[in-house]
């Protein structure tokens, strides 16, 4: 048998770094045996430094998986960081000002976004034929995702001063019978019993979930549900554009369009919920923390990075399972960080609302396959302009 192609990269490292400069010595493998030395046939190089460990594994078999293997760690801790920081500030550090964290988090995002495009790593496209983002047709189409964005982000926030994380995260798992609602309302999704049988599945689920809570709060699952409904609306908007808008955008330039948008709305309730809440001399205000507020707004920047990083080197599909995987450990994780205890009947809830939405995932993916397997019809434009349908997901989905 062949041995794996990483050991004998890393094999023929260590003993090409721990032998002396005239390499006199045979180079092994991780079993002993004399490997070849010539690389020519695979553009193997004896890794005598640290570029060529980098050539070698970058031109192994398993580099893809291993890339997307980065890209969804990368991803999934960056998403539950912002998840447990937004939590520890406001229900441990006394933080309770959660359209502040937004806004943070927000203006870094597009600060950034604005160096990234002004180096070059990212561009704004204004080919002939496509789009013109004038003043008019930002009002029109970029305001209200700021709208609906805003209202996800602050609903999302402040939802952490009555619910544990773990619930919350049961919570979101309405979130595709949100999409599907909304995206048959706007007329993006087809309506079918089958798909309308999979959502109740996963309603019903979530409902056992929430009966089995031990620290119920009404007012903190009507704020979790006006986020998802909030996001649903958003990502329907952001699809119509994509569809039917000769424009390219991927998550550094939406994050350009639409975070000063955003911002504007988030101001709202700041100013009339939070400012008097600060200015008032009776009330203690936590800023022993200004370490831990820096880093919030930095993570939040790093997961809109790695979301785009996620769905642009692998698949949108490949952020769905993933995101399963991540919410149950974020259950067990944060259960045991913040004192959350879960019950029983929650696992068998939020377990039946697991299968419904990775059922979902996989009925999605079919048909998403089938689509692509049918021949085109409609030829893209000379500019290339138009995206293909999947690509038009992807970035919706980011």
């Amino acid at each position: 048998t062949h041995p794996n192609i990483l050991q004998t990269y890393m094999g023929r490292a260590f003993f090409s770094m721990t032998s002396n400069n005239n390499n006199t010595n045979p180079i092994l493998d991780h079993n002993g045996e004399k490997l070849k030395d010539d690389g020519t046939s695979t553009g193997v190089r004896n890794a005598s430094s640290f570029s060529d460990i980098v050539h070698n594994i970058s031109t192994s078999k398993q580099f893809p998986q291993l890339k997307a293997l980065f890209f969804v760690t990368t991803w999934a801790i960056a998403s539950s960081s912002l998840i447990f920081l937004n939590k520890h500030l406001m229900s441990e550090a006394d933080f309770h000002y959660p359209m502040i964290l937004c806004s943070m988090g927000v203006v870094a995002s597009w600060t950034i976004s604005v160096g990234l495009i002004s180096l070059g790593i990212s561009t704004v496209s204004t080919k002939k034929g496509q789009t013109q983002i004038t003043a008019r047709w930002y009002a029109t189409h970029i305001l209200p995702i700021g709208m609906f964005a805003a209202l996800s982000l602050g609903f999302g926030n402040y939802v952490y001063l009555y619910l544990s994380v773990s619930f919350i995260q049961m919570l979101k798992a309405l979130m595709p019978a949100s999409v599907y609602t909304v995206g048959c309302l706007m007329g993006i999704e087809q309506f079918t019993y089958a798909r309308l049988a999979n959502m109740f599945v996963i309603t019903l689920g979530v409902c056992i979930a929430s009966y089995g809570e031990l620290n119920f709060h009404l007012l903190g699952v009507l704020i979790q549900l006006a986020s998802v409904c909030a996001e649903a609306f958003r990502l329907g908007l952001v699809q119509i554009i994509l569809n039917s808008e000769k424009l390219k955008m991927n998550s550094i330039t939406t994050l350009y369009y639409v975070s000063p948008a955003c911002f504007v709305f988030l101001l709202i309730p700041f100013t009339f919920l939070e400012v008097p809440r600060y200015l008032d001399t009776n009330t203690e205000v936590n800023t022993s923390q200004p370490h831990i507020l820096f880093l919030n707004a930095c993570t939040a920047f790093a997961l809109n990075m790695a979301v785009y990083l996620l769905i642009g080197k692998t698949s949108a599909l490949t952020m769905n399972v993933a995101g399963v995987v991540k919410d149950w450990l974020l259950i067990f994780i944060s259960s045991a960080l913040f004192d959350a205890p879960i019950t029983k009947l929650q696992l068998f809830g939020y377990g039946i609302s697991f299968v419904a939405v990775c059922y979902y995932n996989y009925s999605k993916y079919k048909d998403r396959e089938k689509a692509m397997s049918m021949p085109k019809i409609d030829a893209k434009s000379e500019d290339g302009a138009n995206s293909s349908s999947t690509e038009r997901e992807m970035n919706a989905k980011a």
